[in-house]
């Protein structure tokens, strides 16, 4: 199953079947982080359909909530979660759901991790600090995750700096991504599943 997550993930819009009345499986990966790391991109970017998303417009009342300090060309949030889909074959499809960045949509993460196979945490190495929440949650449901830094032009910090400050475990992979791009998020997307497979590996050699 591992591998044919990493074929269909690799492969071309065009090469992939549209989803048929026989799929029954459903695999679910979330991908979560901070206010403006670029969730919604990542999924629209690697998704086969036109993802649904929640996102709508920020006025001036959310202007005392959420900081835009470091993302001032953002006009538009995510309220509840993003969703898009990659067809693995005819029976198993790979949902994949945003969640929401904002403290204050936090309480819906917990339901969103429910039947999680796994997750990505999408970093901005300018506020390193609004990714500690992600993956505290993560931990606490044992849900294995990737972390990827998403590339926003301004990247000074080093592999080992943005590990020490999230306080990664070794074990934990640490990407380079361009949330707009479709290769770059696809190469997510397979670290994520080949995490997965080693993790279920090393299960395997113990039991």
């Amino acid at each position: 199953m591992d591998s044919a997550i990493s074929e269909s993930v690799a492969a071309a819009p065009a090469e992939r079947k549209p989803l048929s009345s026989s799929a029954d499986n459903g695999l679910k990966i979330v991908v979560v982080g901070g206010f403006g790391v670029g969730k919604t991109t990542l999924v629209r970017s690697v998704s086969d359909i036109r993802p649904l998303n929640t996102e709508e417009t920020m006025t001036q009342a959310g202007a005392d909530i959420d900081d835009l300090s470091a993302v001032r060309s953002k006009s538009t949030t995510t309220v509840a979660f993003d969703f898009g889909r990659i067809s693995l074959n005819e029976q198993t499809v790979l949902y994949l759901f945003g969640a929401p960045g904002q403290q204050r949509f936090w309480f819906l993460w917990d339901r969103l991790f429910a039947g999680t196979l796994g997750a990505v945490v999408l970093v901005d190495t300018r506020r390193l600090d609004e990714s500690w929440y992600a993956i505290d949650r993560l931990e606490h449901h044992g849900t294995p995750f990737v972390v990827a830094r998403n590339d926003f032009g301004s990247d000074t910090y080093t592999s080992e700096q943005v590990r020490e400050a999230l306080d990664l475990d070794p074990d934990v992979p640490l990407v380079s991504c361009d949330a707009r791009s479709r290769d770059s998020a696809k190469h997510v997307l397979i670290t994520l599943v080949e995490h997965l497979h080693r993790l279920s590996s090393a299960r395997e050699l113990t039991s």
